[in-house]
């Protein structure tokens, strides 16, 4: 049970942290082989941009745990404070939905991009892969909108 805690509070941040640490690093060695050693390596800027791509969809789900995503709050602030508790976990509900959409769909493109054998041409990763990081991502976002309306309904009783 402490593992699965432990990876509730901080599995985003591992991810991340991992992410941008070996983006950075792989980013680094370039610089250094291209102006300090003449040379440059084929395979580092393909790999620090599908880390990159796997940090944005990773960071979606960060977002949303956090709260920190865009809302309208204008809109939501018209009415009366016991409506906004409803309304707040509406829009958890359209964004989940959204998220399932998101999800059954970059599935598809994942595993036909997979079953074709589309590979990347400097470093010879199949593309699947790459793409795999929108349903991975929009998965954790469906958790964390599923565990944030869960509060938002326990709050309201």
């Amino acid at each position: 049970m402490k593992i699965i805690q432990y990876l509730n509070e901080y599995i985003e941040k591992i991810i991340l942290i991992i992410l941008l640490s070996g983006m950075s690093l792989i980013i680094g060695v370039q610089v250094f082989m291209r102006y300090v050693m003449k040379s440059s390596l084929s395979w580092s800027e393909e790999i620090a941009r599908y880390m990159f791509i796997w940090m944005v969809y990773i960071g979606i789900s960060y977002g949303v745990k956090m709260k920190k995503h865009i809302k309208i709050d204008a809109a939501v602030k018209i009415f009366p404070n016991k409506i906004r508790k409803y309304l707040y976990i509406v829009s958890d509900l359209i964004f989940l939905v959204f998220t399932i959409i998101i999800i059954l769909q970059s599935e598809k493109v994942a595993m036909l991009i997979l079953k074709l054998g589309q590979i990347s041409p400097g470093t010879g990763i199949s593309m699947g892969y790459i793409y795999q990081a929108v349903p991975i991502g929009f998965a954790l976002v469906g958790i964390r909108l599923i565990q944030s309306i869960v509060c938002k309904v326990k709050e309201i009783r």
